[in-house]
C-alpha cells in the first residue's frame, strides 16, 4: 500500500507546494538576484505552527538551486541550539562550509570567515530565530555579500516588540522582505493530504471522506494532519488491511499528538532539554527549585535571564511546559500533549 514512505513524513518537501503560490513567488523574487551573481534580499517568514513556513523556505531554495549553479542551502533550527557558535556550526554542517570546524573551541568569527571565503552563495534558513541568544549573529552573517538570510518564527509582533532585540538588528530587518502565512483551511489541508497520498500511497488506500476528516481534526495545522495520516497508514499496514477508515483515524490521533510532542522535546538543545527534563522528572516543581536543580546539573549554566527566556518559550510558544502562579511562587508542570 505504501510506495514512498518519505511523502508521509512531516519534514518531507513535496515536488509541488499546495496553496502557497503567492508566497512562493514573493520569496523567489526576493532571492532571484542570487542567480545573477548579486545578493538576495533578507527575508522574514511569520505564521502559526503548521502553516508551512519551513517547507516554503526549503522548497523555494531547492527551486533556486535547480536554476542556478553555486548556491548552497544552510538550515538550522535554533531550538536545537541557540548560541552563536551552535547556530553557525549547524549552518556550516548543513551547507558543507567548514565542516571540519568543531562546535567546541571554534570562535564565531572563524565560522563567519569560513562563509566569507567561499565562492558560492549561501541561503541561510534560520528557524525559530526568536530563540537566538545573541541576535547580532544576524548582522554578522547578513553583512556578508554571499549570504542571504531567511529567518522564520511564529509571531511578527512578538519578534519586533522584543525588548532584547538589538537596535541595529531591528533596524536592518524591519525593511526585510516579509512573508505572512495563515493557517490552512480544511479544504486546503485536504488538498495537501491528497497530494501526499498520491505521492506516497497506492490508489484506493484512503477515501477522500477520511482525508477530509483528518483535515478537519487538524484544524489548520499541516504538521498534525500529516502525522495523523502517517500513523493511520502504519496501523492499517501492520494489520495487513487494504484501506484506512475513520475508525483508524480515531484510534491514532492521540498517539499522533504524543509523537509530535516527543519530536519537539527531542529537538531541544542541551540547556532547554535539561530544564524540560527536570520538570518532567519532578512532575511539579517550583521555579526556585527548578533553577537550583538546573545549576547543579548543567556543566556550564546559562544566565538567569537566558533561562527565563527558555522557560517562557517552552511554555508560551511551544506548549511543552505549563505554569501556575507568578514570581517566586510559580510552579511548572508538563501538559498533556
Amino acid at each position: 500500500m505504501i510506495c514512498n514512505a518519505r511523502a508521509l513524513e512531516t519534514a518531507y518537501v513535496p515536488q509541488d507546494l499546495e496553496h502557497r503560490d503567492g508566497q512562493i513567488s514573493q520569496l523567489a523574487a526576493a532571492l532571484k538576484p542570487i542567480t545573477e551573481g548579486l545578493s538576495g534580499e533578507h527575508c522574514l517568514i511569520f505564521g502559526p505552527s503548521g502553516s508551512g513556513k519551513t517547507t516554503l523556505a526549503k522548497y523555494v531554495v531547492r527551486m533556486l538551486r535547480e536554476e542556478s549553479f553555486g548556491v548552497r542551502r544552510a538550515y538550522w533550527n535554533c531550538m536545537s541550539g541557540s548560541s552563536k557558535t551552535e547556530v553557525l556550526h549547524g549552518l556550516a554542517q548543513d551547507s558543507e562550509v567548514g565542516r571540519y570546524l568543531s562546535k567546541d573551541g571554534t570562535a564565531a568569527s572563524t565560522f563567519i570567515e569560513e562563509f566569507r571565503s567561499i565562492d558560492d552563495h549561501v541561503v541561510a534558513i534560520i528557524d525559530e530565530v526568536d530563540v537566538l541568544e545573541d541576535e547580532t549573529l544576524l548582522l554578522g552573517l547578513g553583512n556578508l555579500p554571499n549570504v542571504t538570510i531567511v529567518a522564520i518564527t511564529i509571531d511578527e509582533d512578538d519578534f519586533f516588540a522584543n525588548h532584547r532585540l538589538n537596535g541595529r538588528v531591528k533596524s536592518r530587518f524591519s525593511s526585510a522582505e516579509t512573508l505572512r502565512l495563515r493557517k490552512y483551511t480544511t479544504d486546503q489541508l485536504t488538498d495537501i493530504l491528497l497530494a501526499r497520498i498520491n505521492a506516497g500511497l497506492r490508489p484506493g488506500v484512503i477515501d477522500e471522506t477520511v482525508v477530509e476528516y483528518i483535515a478537519d481534526y487538524a484544524a489548520g495545522d499541516a504538521r498534525t494532519a500529516i502525522k495523523v495520516l502517517k500513523k493511520a497508514v502504519i496501523r492499517v499496514d501492520r494489520e495487513e488491511r487494504s484501506s484506512v477508515t475513520l475508525e483508524d483515524v480515531d484510534a491514532v490521533h492521540d498517539e499522533a499528538l504524543v509523537d509530535l510532542h516527543q519530536e519537539d522535546v527531542e529537538s531541544l538543545g542541551t540547556h532547554k532539554r535539561l530544564l524540560y527534563d527536570i520538570v518532567a522528572e519532578a512532575g511539579e516543581i517550583g521555579v526556585t527549585q527548578l533553577h537550583a536543580r538546573y545549576e547543579e546539573r548543567a556543566p556550564d549554566p546559562k544566565a538567569n535571564r537566558t533561562r527565563r527566556r527558555y522557560l517562557s518559550t517552552l511554555e508560551g510558544k511551544y506548549g511543552l511546559l505549563e505554569s501556575t502562579g507568578s514570581g517566586k511562587g510559580k510552579i511548572y508542570t508538563i501538559p498533556d500533549p
